[in-house]
């Protein structure tokens, strides 16, 4: 059982058909050096991933002790997958290996190379369905074609769904096929520090790991916040959201358990829990987009959106690097990237808020942007990522028109009202009136001398004025008018 993406052993899809298929089943895991050599050596998702596999780790000993089997457990690798993988199946004499889909196009690429390797060996590669509820072509139109447009893709997806679909898988009535590694087969979970990794700030962001963590973060979000999801969640300042995004990501949670959640919610009347099981599909939607039309790796949904000139030169990386610092003088904008650059995590509102800008405020290409949260989000997705990031500059699948601009000041104080994010994130605003603390270039001189602000010297004035910039991005999407 190759893990991957489904660092978990409860309702499993991969691991139910490896126990249910075979006598004896053995657990991997791959610090797959292809997709870990580029990253910064303090990685939070690094440390997340590795702290999660202690705790599967010791699910699985668990787990196999329940059915009187002893010396079970995670066997764990570093190196390149596609090395590791063809490597530890001759080793262990197997005659299958098992996984998960995953539907980005690198991790096709190097399953089609160890899909190869593994039948020169006479060794078959299985893969599941498991972090989709619906997945490639499974929600298609009735000319069985793939949708391009979210609502009618959620209306068919609700239609499709039901019991069938949101089933757990009994992984452990069939646990009894885990197999105690063999002699010269080393278990156990490497330090941080043995695959060349350092410890992040992760344990003080309250971020907890592994299935555990996961649980304990649904039952606070469904105790506590599911029912009103609607009204909170787009509110930084607030506890709104389920903060699951990156149990997601690394499968650490079944979608098919929280679907169950917002589903049975739903039908009781909550609202909240409907939103919430909105975003989930939204979720899938975006990974049926990406399998259908992989161009958008690297280039837009929409193709004639490609012919739009985006700022370059060295005035276009100086704004781009005040977007990355949280410098570009609009407290919202700074203080979410703040967010992501202390924590890894921004709030869902403020990805449209931050994107918005960079695209059609300092008319930087997307893909930038894209590349930036690609480095810095603990939930890095990449269909959700790619999704967001063309929808907020127009470039995607029913995307938001690229005449629609997100005022990041009416923004900030629509969600923002009090300032509470914005303090949170910019101390040196705190003493800000309410009203001042959205565009402080608009203070009064006695406020700004009063909150010991000093534009251009502990805060910077905005890089550019909206009203300007959005005339800008009209222009520039012209040649998208003309071409339509």
């Amino acid at each position: 059982m190759w893990l991957r993406r489904d660092l978990r052993t409860d309702d499993h899809a991969a691991l139910y058909h490896a126990l249910r298929s075979a006598g004896r089943v053995w657990c991997a895991f791959v610090f797959d050096r292809a997709i870990l050599d580029p990253l910064p050596r303090a990685d939070r998702r690094v440390e997340f991933i590795r702290d999660s596999l202690a705790g599967l780790d010791a699910a699985l000993q668990a787990l196999a002790l329940s059915h009187g089997v002893e010396g079970a457990g995670l066997i764990v690798r570093h190196g390149l997958a596609v090395d590791e993988i063809p490597a530890l199946a001759t080793q262990l004499g197997v005659q299958a290996v098992f996984a998960n889909h995953d539907d980005e196009p690198q991790a096709i690429a190097r399953d089609v190379q160890v899909r190869g390797r593994l039948a020169e060996a006479g060794v078959v590669l299985h893969t599941s369905k498991d972090h989709v509820i619906f997945e490639r072509s499974e929600v298609l139109t009735g000319a069985g074609t793939p949708y391009g447009v979210f609502t009618p893709y959620k209306n068919a997806w609700l239609k499709k769904l039901d019991d069938y679909f949101m089933r757990a898988y009994p992984v452990a009535h069939h646990a009894a096929a885990l197999a105690p590694l063999p002699a010269g087969v080393a278990g156990g979970v490497p330090a941080l520090q043995q695959i060349d990794f350092e410890r992040t700030n992760l344990h003080t962001l309250r971020l907890p790991s592994g299935s555990a963590g996961a649980q304990e973060l649904l039952a606070e979000f469904v105790d506590e916040r599911i029912d009103r999801y609607d009204q909170a969640r787009d509110f930084p300042a607030v506890k709104g959201p389920s903060y699951l995004s990156t149990h997601l990501r690394f499968g650490t949670v079944s979608i098919r358990q929280l679907v169950r959640e917002a589903w049975q919610r739903t039908q009781a009347g909550s609202r909240g829990a409907e939103v919430w099981l909105s975003e989930l599909v939204w979720r899938d939607f975006y990974h049926q987009v990406l399998h259908h039309y992989p161009h958008v790796v690297g280039g837009a949904f929409k193709p004639a959106y490609d012919r739009i000139r985006w700022e370059k030169g060295k005035h276009a990386d100086a704004l781009f690097a005040a977007w990355c610092e949280g410098r570009t003088g609009y407290p919202l904008v700074d203080a979410a990237m703040h967010q992501i650059n202390q924590t890894g995590y921004m709030h869902n509102r403020l990805r449209m808020v931050v994107a918005s800008f960079l695209t059609k405020d300092l008319g930087i290409d997307w893909r930038r942007g894209e590349a930036y949260f690609a480095t810095h989000l603990n939930d890095f997705d990449l269909a959700a990522n790619n999704g967001g990031w063309q929808w907020a500059a127009s470039t995607g699948c029913d995307a938001q028109p690229y005449f629609r601009i997100f005022n990041p000041v009416s923004q900030s104080e629509r969600f923002d009202a009090g300032g509470r994010f914005i303090r949170r994130y910019l101390p040196q605003l705190a003493d800000l009136p309410d009203k001042a603390i959205h565009a402080p270039w608009l203070a009064r001189p006695l406020e700004l001398e009063s909150a010991r602000v000093s534009l251009g010297t502990n805060y910077p004035l905005p890089v550019v004025a909206h009203d300007e910039a959005r005339a800008r991005t009209l222009e520039r999407y012209a040649v998208v008018k003309a071409a339509g």
